[in-house]
């Protein structure tokens, strides 16, 4: 019988690529190896890895679904290619993240809460006489489990009279109940208790305390009829107005809305409080006098990952090792990408019920021996052993997924995908090493191999050197980014890179000389913190110094983010403080670069000054995709639609009537030097920087982009398509523009996060004009070059979670990488090129 792998292609062969700015690229890929794509920064290596080679995989898995929601996926579109042969079935892990719950955690992102529900039903000790409780009554995220007071929050939130009428001199006309909404709801509600009999004008303070009491904090809703008062030139007519009450209404837009700002402003009235019922353990009663090991649920679920693997570990070990769980939490299926989304097993909660041992749900057994307690403790360890082993070991299970990094919930997922157990499968991971200590990144490089060994083919897109170097297959894409790049200008082992002299990645991967020591640095002004007692950081105090470069470096978890987050503008000495971060400047297409910027508004404005402009009555708001008038209606000036699925991640696809064009056909009329305003918005910021040399209001915005080296985005992109790390050099060009006055202390979190070792010295150089400047700067770093170009180093460590949050050794870049205590020490000498610490 002829056996199929002898006949099977060992190659993904793509052929006609033509992607984004792929330049009609025919490119073969080993199958059964691990392949790193390299390149600048908008080279077009995501664009082959993930826009091309991945979302053919995806529509390959489309064909094959049901005809129904075929007919709706049509629309989402082939990738620009002539053909892709040899290509299995694909699993994509990138860096963005699903919408931010707090009842998403640790936990639910890698089921390992899962087995623990399991562990506790089964294998807990009961109160006696206390019946056997399902898995799913112990998670706060389902009706059995959640503690009735808080619905499985942990915290209550409430509010307060003075929080609601911060100045009781003022009356209710006037504003007293600060926490209404603006605009015309304000005027309702003031119109209704106008309408109630209440007094509106006398200040709130001389109201009757029974009358305050009950317009802040009734429950009542009533009905009544509102006479608006008339003005000049407005009919006005009488209408049914309903009350409710401020707590209330602050209480459900907390709750309910979607709007982010919405949120931050019903926030701003609110305090937060531990649950009085649960005392923030999340669950009911019943669940919580159920203890393994002498503790509860919550307290496992709220230890570090190495710690809880201590408590687990003895009732696992008696016997001897134990075969695993045979299934694991298999969240991808091996027959396409769709189980897998672009959100990783996350964006579906895992918290439901559970079936063991094959039974249904939820279904009760009785009490279970020392064998089940063994099982289920040692498959949980082995789950524990993935996560940790990617340097995640400081997490805990109840650490929600809004507070940790994009690179930290990509690991998570990586994890759970090692215990799924696929093979055959293409693993297509976004920067797998972002946010990793260069120590942790070792680890990582394990991982990868361990996926290859079991069978499956694995690309990354990745910018760190010691992965690239550890490459079965490189292939890099430039020479440069956008227009100037799109080639494939190596494809074969990594060593052969060498000989091709246009890659930016052979200057860094082969001929890269030690970073120069800085001359010392004798700081004479100092930003001190502390001390910082908060989340691993126990009494810590630091000192900065002004008007320098300082990185804050320390394996994952030492407590980075943390300290650098205690410096605000209450700082002494800091003055005007900025913090660039890599949240998005946007959550839809509606955002783009153009629009943060502002440089927008001055492109809308010389529109609307053309001759045909002004002849059509065009005024700038014509030029606007963001309201009706000159906007394409279908698609309300976004350029796209949103395709709906309940059972697949919502996509965006090209609007049917505009073409992505964002406009309607009258205002495409409309010409400035040739371009319409839709061509304006598709030009790369260093194409735009040409066509507006002669204007100096957008010469200013355009240069700036392409100092911190952004010249290869299109001024329209959608915000959906940037990463965070082009999203945090957009803010930071937003930032540069501006006339910089007195002293500035910025802020940046990881700065380098997605950048090609190229891209960072254009970063640094802008860096360093800022503190040439006279500001002060401070960077988060895992980068090494960047530390060892810095003024001033702060290591935190030795380890993560508890086993950091201490500064280790702080100095000149040369004095912290003799440290013997720092892990980052050897690390950094390598990058100075001198003999380094023991760490």
């Amino acid at each position: 019988m002829l056996d199929p792998a002898s006949t099977r292609d060992p190659y993904v062969r793509v052929r006609g690529a033509r992607e984004h700015n792929l330049r009609s690229v025919d490119v073969d890929v080993p199958r059964d190896a691990l392949t790193v794509f390299t390149g600048v920064s908008g080279s077009g290596k995501s664009s082959l890895a993930f826009g091309t080679i991945y979302a053919e995989a995806q529509r390959r898995y489309f064909e094959s679904v049901a005809p129904y929601a075929r007919r709706l996926i049509h629309q989402v579109g082939a990738p620009k290619v002539g053909e892709i042969t040899g290509l299995p079935p694909a699993v994509s892990l990138e860096q963005r993240r699903a919408a931010p719950s707090a009842r998403s955690s640790v936990g639910t992102v890698t089921t390992l809460s899962n087995s623990l529900r399991m562990l506790y039903s089964r294998a807990g000790d009961y109160p006696a006489g206390a019946p056997q409780l399902d898995s799913d009554a112990f998670s706060p995220n389902t009706a059995a489990g959640a503690c009735p007071s808080c619905h499985g929050l942990g915290r209550i939130h409430e509010t307060s009279e003075d929080l609601l009428v911060p100045d009781p001199d003022l009356s209710i006309r006037e504003g007293a109940v600060a926490s209404w909404p603006g605009a015309w709801q304000g005027k309702n509600l003031r119109d209704v208790l106008d309408a109630l009999g209440y007094d509106v004008d006398r200040p709130w303070r001389e109201l009757d305390p029974k009358d305050r009491e009950w317009i802040l904090f009734t429950d009542e809703q009533p009905v009544v009829t509102v006479h608006p008062v008339r003005e000049a030139g407005r009919i006005q007519r009488p209408y049914q107005g309903t009350y409710t009450g401020a707590r209330r209404l602050v209480l459900r837009t907390y709750s309910e809305s979607k709007s982010p700002a919405l949120r931050a402003k019903a926030e701003r009235f609110l305090t937060s409080a531990p649950c009085p019922v649960c005392g923030g353990s999340r669950l009911r009663p019943e669940a919580m006098a159920v203890t393994f090991a002498g503790r509860t649920i919550a307290e496992l679920a709220a230890l570090p990952l190495t710690a809880l693997a201590e408590v687990l570990a003895p009732a696992a070990a008696p016997h001897g090792p134990a075969a695993a769980a045979p299934h694991g939490p298999a969240t991808a299926s091996p027959h396409g990408p769709a189980t897998a989304s672009p959100h990783g097993p996350a964006t579906a909660s895992p918290d439901g019920p559970v079936t063991a041992a094959g039974g249904p749900a939820g279904t009760a057994t009785a009490p279970a021996g020392p064998e089940t307690a063994r099982v289920l403790a040692e498959d949980l360890l082995a789950r524990i052993a993935t996560v940790t082993e990617l340097g995640l070991g400081y997490l805990s299970l109840d650490r929600t997924t809004p507070t940790l990094s994009s690179g930290e919930l990509q690991r998570l997922r990586l994890a759970t995908q090692l215990r799924a157990g696929l093979f055959g499968v293409v693993y297509v991971l976004d920067e797998p090493s972002a946010g990793l200590h260069p120590a942790d990144t070792e680890a990582l490089l394990v991982v990868l191999d361990r996926l290859k060994a079991a069978g499956n083919t694995v690309f990354v897109v990745e910018h760190h050197l010691d992965v690239v170097r550890h490459a079965d297959w490189l292939v890099d894409v430039g020479p440069r980014a956008g227009e100037h790049g799109g080639r494939v200008l190596h494809s074969g082992p990594p060593e052969l890179l060498a000989h091709v002299e246009e890659s930016a990645t052979r200057r860094f991967l082969f001929d890269r000389p030690p970073v120069p020591e800085r001359p010392a640095l004798a700081p004479e002004r100092w930003l001190r913190t502390g001390p910082v007692t908060r989340h691993n950081l126990r009494g810590v105090e630091a000192a900065f110094p002004r008007g320098a470069l300082t990185a804050v470096t320390g394996v994952s978890g030492s407590g980075k983010s943390t300290l650098v987050g205690a410096l605000t503008e209450e700082t002494e000495g800091a003055g005007r403080t900025v913090t660039v971060d890599q949240r998005p400047i946007g959550r839809t297409p509606r955002s783009n670069l153009a629009t943060y910027t502002g440089l927008f508004d001055v492109v809308r404005r010389l529109f609307a000054e053309t001759e045909e402009a002004r002849a059509r009555g065009y005024k700038v708001g014509r030029f606007s995709f963001n309201v009706p008038g000159g906007r394409c209606e279908t698609c309300q000036g976004e350029g796209f639609v949103s395709v709906e699925l309940l059972f697949l991640p919502s996509t965006y696809a090209p609007c049917p009537d505009c073409h992505g064009a964002r406009y309607n056909p009258e205002t495409l009329q409309v010409g400035l030097r040739g371009l319409t305003i839709s061509e304006v918005l598709d030009l790369t910021v260093e194409a735009a920087a040409e066509f507006f040399a002669d204007v100096p209001a957008a010469a200013r915005s355009l240069t700036t982009l392409l100092d911190v080296g952004l010249g290869y985005l299109r001024l329209g992109q959608p915000a959906t398509e940037l990463s965070g790390g082009e999203a945090q050099r957009i803010k930071l060009a937003a930032e540069l523009q501006r006339p910089r006055r007195a002293h500035t202390l910025y802020v940046l979190d990881e700065p380098t996060t997605g950048l090609h070792p190229a891209d960072v010295e254009v970063l640094v150089r802008q860096l360093r004009g800022l503190v040439d400047g006279g500001h002060t700067v401070v960077v988060v770093e895992h980068d090494m070059d960047v530390a060892a170009g810095a003024d001033w180093v702060i290591d935190l460590g030795p380890g993560g979670g508890e086993a950091g949050g201490r500064i280790v050794a702080e100095g000149p870049p040369a004095r912290v990488a003799r440290s013997a205590d720092s892990r980052t020490a050897p690390y950094l000498a390598r990058a100075l090129g001198i003999p380094g610490g023991a760490g």
